[in-house]
This record gives C-alpha cells, sequence and structure tokens, in this order.
C-alpha cells in the first residue's frame, strides 16, 4: 500500500473534497470544515490547520488541528481533531503516520504542546501521548479522556 500525507496548505485545490469527507465521518456540516480549511489556507497562523492521508486519489485518512474540540476545558489548546482512517485501512499505521506528521509540523510551526479528546483508551499511547485527565464534551453525556502531547 502506497499513501502519501498531505498538508491542505500544499494541497488547497483538495479543501472541498476533504471537506465533504470530514462531514460523512463526523456529521458536522461542511461548511464548517471549509471555513476552518480556509482560515488554515490564509497561513495568517498556526492553527487551524488539515492533513490528509491519500492512496490513489482516494481519502483513506484525516486529522486537524484547531484550537478547541467542543469541550470544557478551553485552556487545553490547540487540540487535535477529527481523526479518522476509513475502515478498510485501520491496522496498517495510517493514524500514527498521520500523527506524526502533525506533531513534527506544529513543532516546526512553533506550537510546544498538544492535546486531543477522545473516547479511545491505549489507542494514542503507543504514539508519545499521555492520558492527562477527563474532559466534558459539548452535548455529550459522559467526560472523555483528554490527552497532552509534548512536541518539545
Amino acid at each position: 500500500m502506497t499513501y502519501e500525507i498531505i498538508r491542505l496548505v500544499d494541497r488547497p485545490d483538495l479543501m472541498d473534497r476533504a471537506a465533504q469527507w470530514f462531514h460523512e465521518k463526523w456529521g458536522i456540516p461542511p461548511e464548517a470544515y471549509r471555513e476552518s480549511m480556509e482560515a488554515c489556507l490564509t497561513l495568517e497562523n498556526a492553527v487551524p490547520q488539515w492533513y490528509l492521508a491519500v492512496e490513489e486519489n482516494r481519502i483513506i485518512g484525516g486529522m486537524g488541528v484547531i484550537e478547541n474540540d467542543f469541550h470544557d476545558r478551553k485552556d487545553l489548546t490547540p487540540n487535535v481533531c477529527a481523526v479518522y482512517t476509513e475502515e478498510d485501512k485501520r491496522g496498517q499505521g495510517i493514524a500514527g503516520a498521520l500523527l506524526d506528521a502533525v506533531c513534527t509540523d506544529m513543532g516546526e510551526r512553533g506550537i510546544g504542546t498538544l492535546y486531543l479528546l477522545t473516547d479511545h483508551t491505549s489507542f494514542y499511547e503507543r504514539y508519545g501521548w499521555e492520558f492527562l485527565c477527563m474532559a466534558q464534551g459539548d452535548g455529550e453525556p459522559e467526560p472523555a479522556r483528554m490527552y497532552i502531547h509534548r512536541l518539545s
């Protein structure tokens, strides 16, 4: 399997496809993704940023970095968000490769720490993330796990 990790800033032509792909995975309106992606493409700030794993012109994985991933810990920023790998591509290291690329890129942009809110346990630890605390997601009945990754 050959795939490429792409920063949206390097391939702005993928913005509409990416916004639709993330919408299909998470149910958030594509316009919300487009708005964040357009902010990414202005190159004015380190955050937001968006990343894709693409195999033969098919998006097989992706994630973003935004200020807050819809939770009550506004002090824990920026957040990796919308982490997704297509079901038929899971278990092949794609999410790990994306996480590594995101951490490298964010470090180069001067970001020293990233946060991530998830229901998963043990997955992110494989990639150097540490459990930090529980945080309440907006509209969620139960708190979720907040992870931290120090880049420097």
